[in-house]
Order: structure tokens, then sequence, then C-alpha cells
């Protein structure tokens, strides 16, 4: 079954009280939701015996964990000395995924920097193989990397290019961001078929298993001309994209995804909207 939840804690499970991710399931099961995804962004600071907590938490309460694992992997650096640090962050997050008992881990995969974006896609292609080998290796193989697609130019991502990616290994699906690719592309995502242009390619390209369990991010985004600028509310209505008719594409094909909201400070808020319009679309 599809499943809703926000990207980290809300600012209304803090104004009830809550101070802990730990009592981030229970709160979740209680408001209607089913998924979660903690971040290790900025660092992985969770300790084995909370990630253990969390893991028993989520289990009690039906709650499906993810984790994004840091912002800074990227398989298109130069250095193998610093990719060996991206291939790091990856396996130390699954650590932690695995003592929680999840099993979809978001991975940003790669930005261009001084790079032609051809050479960076090579080499993130080249680097994503290695991971997939190191996996298998220590025991990670089946695991589901969600490699994201992203929301500027400078950063591989494209939709095309994730799915492409996720060719690599049978346990890499994507990450289908729709305010990134919304605002990669200046606002292209308006209509049903503007989001069945990519969902067909999804299935063509991969197949329907791997398409129809895919991860999705779901939130409005500012964007200018180089593309992402600040994560909005679903209140926003200068920006977008609007869910309704991604919601439609999803019942049509029926489709089984996470959908994790990645809402400025209101994310749980906003993925009860999400469920709402998905359920009465």
């Amino acid at each position: 079954m599809i499943k809703f939840g926000p990207a980290g804690n809300c600012e209304t499970f803090y104004a009830q009280g809550y101070k802990k991710s730990v009592q981030a399931p229970m709160w979740l099961n209680s408001i209607g939701l089913t998924a979660y995804e903690y971040s290790f962004g900025r660092g992985i600071t969770l300790s084995d015996e909370t990630a253990v907590e969390l893991g028993k938490e989520a289990e009690k309460y039906n709650i499906e964990v993810s984790i994004h694992a840091p912002y800074y992997i990227n398989f298109a650096n130069p250095s193998d000395e610093m990719v060996e640090k991206s291939y790091m962050y990856v396996i130390n997050s699954l650590e932690k995924l695995k003592l929680i008992g999840g099993k979809r881990l978001v991975v940003h995969p790669a930005s261009c920097g001084k790079l032609d974006r051809s050479e960076a896609l090579e080499l993130t292609k080249k680097r994503l193989t290695i991971l997939k080998e190191k996996l298998e290796m220590l025991g990670y193989g089946d695991f589901l990397i969600c490699l994201e697609t992203m929301g500027k130019p400078a950063q591989i991502g494209t939709y095309k290019e994730i799915i492409d990616l996720c060719k690599i290994s049978p346990n890499f699906i994507p990450t289908l961001d729709f305010g990134h690719i919304n605002a990669l592309t200046q606002g292209s995502l308006k209509s049903e078929d503007d989001y069945k242009k990519i969902i067909d390619y999804l299935f063509k390209e991969l197949g329907e298993e791997k398409a129809k369990k895919v991860h999705i991010h779901f939130s409005k985004i500012e964007y200018g001309s180089k593309g992402e600028i600040k994560h909005l509310t679903l209140a926003d209505d200068v920006y977008g994209p609007n869910f309704e008719p991604l919601a439609k594409v999803l019942k049509q094909y029926n489709m089984e995804p996470v959908v994790i909201c990645e809402s400025n400070s209101i994310m749980a808020h906003d993925a009860l909207i999400l469920k709402s319009i998905y359920e009465n679309c």
C-alpha cells in the first residue's frame, strides 16, 4: 500500500511537547501517517542504542522508516580518496538503517563540480557500480538505495539520469523528488500528462516491479534561474507543483510508493494533506 509521512519532525510534534525522534512513530500513528524519514543530511549522529529503540517503536506503530544519507556524498568527485568517504557515508548510514529495521536509504548521487556533465555522469556510474559491489560484499545487497532527482543544473539528477543510474543494480530505485524536478525544469509540472511523461518513462526503463515501489519526495519549492532555492509549504500558490494530478496518476498506475513530504516546518501537517488528496481523488 501507498504510505505517507514527513521528512523529520514537524513543528507541531514539538509544540505538543514531544522532544525525541523515538517518539515520532507513536505520534505519526496517532495522526494517521505510516512513514517517516530520518535525516543524516548534516552528519550521522544517531547512536546505535537510539536506532534500535526507534526501530522497536516503528515496528510497534507500523511506521516505515527510511533514512536520508549525508548531503555531501558526491560520486563524481575526481578524488578517489574523497569518494571513499562517500562510500563510507552510505555504508555507515546502512548500518544504522539495519538497526532501525528499515529498507530505504535516500542518496544524492553527485555534483558536476568543474567536470563536464558527461564526464561527471560517467564517473558517477563507475562509482555506483563499485558501491553496488561493496554493498553486496558487506551483506547490504538487499537494501534499497534510493537515488534522488535533484533541483539544480549543477547536480547530477535529472529524472532520466536517475532512472538510468538505477539500472546498475536491482536494488537501486529512484527517489522522484517532484519539487526538485519542477524547480529544475522551471515549473513544468502542471497536468496529469506532465506527471505521466515521467511515470511512463519510469515503467518503460525499469519495469513494473521497481516502478511501483518507487520512493517519492513531495513539496512545493521556490526556484530561480539556477533551480531550487528553498522548500515551501503546500499553502504556497506561486511555485508548485500541485499534488492532485500526481495522486491521480499514482492511483491509475496502481503504484505503492512511500511518499515523504518535505514541506518547510509543517511536513507532517502537509503529509496528511497529501494523504487526503490521494484518498479523495
